[in-house]
């Protein structure tokens, strides 16, 4: 487990056909430059292999960029991170997501959702606020199950 003063671990993906990665990479680097642990895959990743990812790297928070449709394929993620074991996670998208699918995305589990323009502090501060969520949660969910 985590300690409380080790670095938030974030993974930044894009999942699906989006080859896009001007934004995530931009992303990326407000982290790691705000002293989180970023893991950052490639474009073009399958939902089984960010699963296995975070699983593997022992996120807090996974960032999806999407810059096309992508972001309907999120809700398939959410449900594969549950299956996992993996509720403590929190899922943040990023990139062009239009206003009338925002709600679906928010009901499905996705903690925040950031378009063109947010700030590099809005960013940051959120996802460190996550990622503080998580490890929360995380024990939370870890004395629920030895009980």
């Amino acid at each position: 487990m985590m300690m409380a003063d080790a670095p938030i671990r974030v993974l930044v993906t894009k999942i699906g056909l989006d080859g896009h990665d001007r934004g995530s990479r931009i992303v990326a680097a407000y982290l790691r430059d705000a002293g989180m642990e970023v893991i950052y895959t490639p474009p073009w990743q399958t939902i089984a292999g960010v699963v296995k990812l975070a699983m593997e790297e022992d996120v807090e928070v996974i960032g999806v960029s999407s810059l096309a449709t992508d972001h309907l394929i999120i809700p398939k993620l959410m449900e594969a991170l549950r299956d996992a074991g993996l509720r403590h996670v929190h899922v943040i998208v990023g990139g062009i997501v239009p206003d009338e699918e925002k709600a679906a995305l928010l009901a499905a589990g996705v903690s925040r959702i950031f378009g063109p323009g947010s700030g590099r502090d809005e960013i940051v501060e959120s996802v460190a606020m996550l990622g503080q969520q998580s490890r929360s949660e995380r024990v939370d969910e870890f004395s629920e199950t030895t009980l």
